[in-house]
C-alpha cells in the first residue's frame, strides 16, 4: 500500500492551452522542491485538446513510471474524466486545500486536477503541496478503494 508521494520516481505534469500557465509555474516549485517532473506538454497557450496531455501522464501513472501525476486544464474536469479511463489510476478533481487533502487521505488518488479557470496559482501551489505530502489512511479506506476497480 502506498502511503505519500517521495521524489524517488518523476512526477508527471501536462495541461492544456488554459493550464499552461500553472503548469509552468508547478512545474518550477516542483523541481525546487528536488521533484524530477516530466512535462508531456503542451508547451504553448494555442488552442489545443485536453486528451493529447491527459492520456500521456495517466499512462505513466498507471505503468508505475510516475509515482504521481499533476493535470491541469480550465475547469480540471475534462483532464479528471480522461485520466480515470486507465485502469489503476484515481485522478481528483481538487479546487480546495481540504478536497486535496481528503482525496489523498480517503481515496489514495495519484493524479490531481486542477481548475484553471477557477483557481489562483498561489491555491493550485498549496494544493498540489498538501496533495503531495498528505497520506493515505487506509483501513476502511482501503476496501473501499479495492472496490473502485471493475
Amino acid at each position: 500500500m502506498q502511503t505519500t508521494f517521495d521524489n524517488s520516481q518523476p512526477l508527471a505534469i501536462g495541461a492544456d492551452h488554459a493550464g499552461f500557465e500553472y503548469k509552468e509555474a508547478l512545474k518550477k516549485m516542483l523541481a525546487d522542491a528536488g521533484w524530477n517532473v516530466v512535462d508531456k506538454g503542451t508547451y504553448s497557450t494555442d488552442s489545443t485538446d485536453y486528451p493529447d496531455y491527459a492520456h500521456p501522464v495517466a499512462q505513466m501513472v498507471a505503468e508505475g513510471n510516475a509515482a504521481v501525476g499533476v493535470l491541469i486544464c480550465g475547469s480540471g474536469e475534462g483532464v479528471c474524466m480522461t485520466a480515470n479511463k486507465h485502469e489503476g489510476v484515481r485522478a481528483a478533481l481538487c479546487w480546495n486545500e481540504e478536497v486535496a487533502s481528503l482525496t489523498r487521505q480517503h481515496n489514495n488518488a495519484n493524479i490531481i486536477c486542477l481548475p484553471a479557470r477557477f483557481v489562483s496559482i498561489e491555491l493550485a501551489e498549496k494544493m498540489v503541496n498538501i496533495f503531495l505530502s498528505t497520506a493515505f489512511e487506509g483501513g476502511r479506506h482501503e476496501r473501499r478503494v479495492e472496490k473502485m476497480a471493475l
